[in-house]
């Protein structure tokens, strides 16, 4: 077994790397997908700006370092990734989707940690958060554009508010079907979920964007999914997201509404941390569907079938509303700058981003009355 070592570097703000760009590389997964992208050597070398000689000689350290061929190729043939060339991308690229909560959380410790040494001035929110693929773009933008460094730690919606209530974090990030005919009652699964954790009066919610989500399937959608009803065909292989997840709760929410049984649903106990994790199971063929977010599907290449809107919200206490640096983040989300920035996002809008909202109007389980007794 081959020991991973990782490592980090310093950059400037204006030479920090794009969103996109992973945070953990290794040259030789990035040899590997350009061959696989341009069939030839010489193709991968012009894609990479490495000469011929550069990209021949690695590969073939690489062969001799790990003991396995990587490309084979034939004369007036393209260039292909050696079977195990082929699973060892594959694996570089699961493993980053698994673990890219993580990834933003282990950099957001280092920045945080940084940012107090190098800039007394700056200020430093610490926030747990449900993950979103718009929090790591506000975190660059805050830190780029307001010297404000957001701590971010992602979780699941139900441990992020936890953690606010403990006093782990000064905001929590978490997601509903806010506007949901079902989710008036408080009886639903959103309801039961989050109302004995949120109070009015102790609690303020903000507004962050409002996101798209629904089915995640293949490229040409082959098995014509359409919808949750699909879901309980016996041909479909479904992957859900963990327990204590806002992605669950809001499927749990769409199937209580159209009375389907979960345990109709092949797979539905089977779960992915993130997002992106659940959308590399369906890009890998391991799954023919997941839920979740449309920005997750559009990553992999995937097909996305809209099925609801959605609110992701910030929440702070009303005790810490008038921090200096959680208005400052109030003022940075109302920007026109940032919401520009928030609606580039495939299945974002930014809907009264930076508002303080009424907890009691915008999520009607909630109510100031106690149930009678009888």
């Amino acid at each position: 077994m081959h020991k991973v070592h990782l490592n980090y570097s310093f950059d400037s703000a204006r030479s920090a790397a794009a969103p996109e760009q992973r945070e953990l590389h290794h040259p030789l997964m990035a040899l590997l997908a350009a061959i696989h992208a341009s069939g030839s050597i010489s193709g991968a070398a012009r894609q990479l700006g490495f000469s011929y000689r550069h990209v021949w000689g690695e590969l073939k350290r690489w062969e001799l370092e790990l003991g396995h061929t990587l490309v084979v190729w034939a004369k007036g043939q393209p260039a292909l990734l050696s079977p195990f060339g082929e699973k060892l991308l594959w694996a570089e690229r699961r493993a980053q989707a698994r673990l890219a909560p993580q990834i933003e959380a282990l950099r957001g410790e280092l920045e945080r940690a940084f940012a107090i040494a190098f800039d007394d001035s700056a200020g430093v929110i610490t926030m747990t958060a449900s993950h979103d693929a718009a929090l790591p773009r506000l975190r660059e933008f805050a830190q780029l554009h307001h010297r404000l460094h957001l701590d971010i730690q992602f979780t699941g919606s139900v441990d992020a508010l936890a953690a606010l209530n403990e006093g782990r974090c000064l905001l929590a990030g978490f997601h509903a079907l806010a506007d949901h005919a079902s989710s008036a009652s408080l009886r639903s699964p959103t309801a039961r979920v989050y109302r004995p954790m949120l109070k009015p009066g102790r609690h303020k919610l903000i507004s962050f964007a409002q996101r798209s989500q629904g089915l995640m399937v293949a490229a040409g959608n082959p098995l014509h999914i359409e919808s949750l009803r699909d879901l309980t065909r016996a041909d479909v292989r479904f992957v859900n997201r963990p327990r204590g997840t806002g992605t669950r709760v809001v499927l749990e929410e769409l199937l209580a509404g159209q009375r389907l049984a979960s345990t109709d649903i092949a797979g539905f106990e089977r779960s992915e941390p993130s997002h992106e994790a659940a959308a590399e199971a369906v890009a890998s063929s391991s799954a023919d569907v997941a839920f979740g977010i449309e920005a997750a599907a559009r990553s992999k290449g995937l097909d996305f079938v809209a099925l609801a809107q959605e609110q992701y919200f910030l929440v702070t206490l009303a005790a810490t509303l008038q921090h200096p640096h959680v208005q400052a983040l109030l003022a940075l989300l109302a920007t026109p700058a940032w919401r520009a920035t928030l609606t580039q996002i495939p299945g974002y809008a930014a809907e009264r981003s930076g508002e303080v909202l009424s907890l009691r109007r915008v999520l009607p389980w909630w109510n100031y009355r106690s149930p009678k007794r009888r």
